[in-house]
């Protein structure tokens, strides 16, 4: 079965269109829904890209590994994480923060994998040294929401909480709690704290769902390259089977996508090339709360004309466009 893409027929993934079009899209930061007062599960552009569902775990699994993946095995994540207590409340650390390696991850995975195996009902199936990625299995339906999204807030707020079927969650926090343990007095964390950096004291699972749930957005229908070094962006790309590269090709800058944490290079080489008429038109997508916003800019609309008419348009700045209601 082809991979599903919202809104469109899967006849074809080639634009079709004379137009030409670049993609570049920024991340956003979630917003509670007023009726749950919960943030719902991945961040706007996680679920933009994937669909309400937001199976992250199996294209971030794809994204990093060369597995052939069952498209209806439900797939979880799991990463090492450091919970910062406050004086009243646990913080989830940003993992980037931790400085983990390849060699720690692994040892640290060594004594908690009986575990993990014994009560997902399934061996491992890929980890470096950031992720570990197993089937599902027993905790598929639980709630949760990606590290992305929790890091650097109070965990209460954020923890894995059961959905169709009661008593998910309760499971989840036992093995939770076996896991610190067995961690509080691993050698890996002995060493970590003599050296002054933030011990591994617990794991976070999110993610949850399998790739036959992606929905990617209309947009790829016409994708020709994707531009990203993270991992989902490959998954994606991956999944979708359309070309991807670290690397901004400005040679090829037709039908392309990219999605970075520092977008402004990449906007000063699409705005040269809507003034050079390399491009007709670079589309921006971002979230202001948590909302998806998709706006089109050309060379007219790139240039900001005075009311003093005789005098040349002056080009917007980066910050003016991200900013502006165009």
């Amino acid at each position: 079965m082809p991979p599903k893409i919202r809104g469109m027929a899967m006849n074809s993934i080639t634009n079709t269109t004379s137009v030409r079009r670049f993609t570049l899209m920024i991340a956003g930061e979630d917003t509670p829904d007023p009726q749950t007062e919960r943030s719902p599960s991945g961040l706007p552009q996680e679920r933009f890209l994937l669909g309400d569902r937001a199976p992250i775990a199996p294209i971030l699994l794809l994204g990093q590994s060369d597995l052939v993946i069952d498209p209806q095995l439900s797939i979880a994540c799991l990463q090492p994480v450091h919970l910062h207590a406050t004086r009243d409340h646990l913080v989830l650390l940003n993992q980037n923060q931790l400085g983990l390696t390849e060699e720690e991850s692994a040892a640290l995975l060594k004594p908690i994998l009986p575990l993990l195996e014994e009560d997902f009902k399934s061996p491992l199936l890929f980890q470096n040294a950031s992720f570990y990625f197993i089937p599902a299995g027993p905790f598929t339906s639980l709630v949760t929401h990606s590290l992305d999204q929790s890091h650097g807030r109070n965990i209460d707020w954020w923890m894995p909480r059961d959905s169709d079927e009661e008593g998910v969650a309760k499971n989840w926090r036992k093995l939770q709690n076996e896991i610190q343990m067995l961690w509080h007095i691993d050698p890996v964390n002995e060493k970590r704290e003599q050296s002054a950096q933030a011990s591994i004291n617990s794991i976070w699972i999110s993610g949850i769902g399998k790739l036959a749930d992606v929905e990617a957005p209309k947009c790829f229908q016409e994708i020709q390259s994707i531009y990203s070094d993270k991992p989902l962006l490959i998954g994606l790309a991956k999944f979708l089977k359309i070309p991807h590269s670290a690397d901004l090709n400005q040679n090829k800058l037709d039908a392309g996508f990219a999605y970075a944490d520092n977008p402004e290079p990449i906007w000063e080489i699409l705005s040269t090339a809507l003034d050079t008429k390399q491009l007709d038109e670079v589309i921006l997508i971002d979230f202001p709360d948590g909302d998806v916003r998709e706006r089109t800019f050309t060379r007219k609309v790139l240039h900001q004309q005075s009311w003093m008419f005789w005098r040349k348009p002056k080009k917007r700045s980066w910050h003016d466009l991200v900013g502006a209601n165009v």
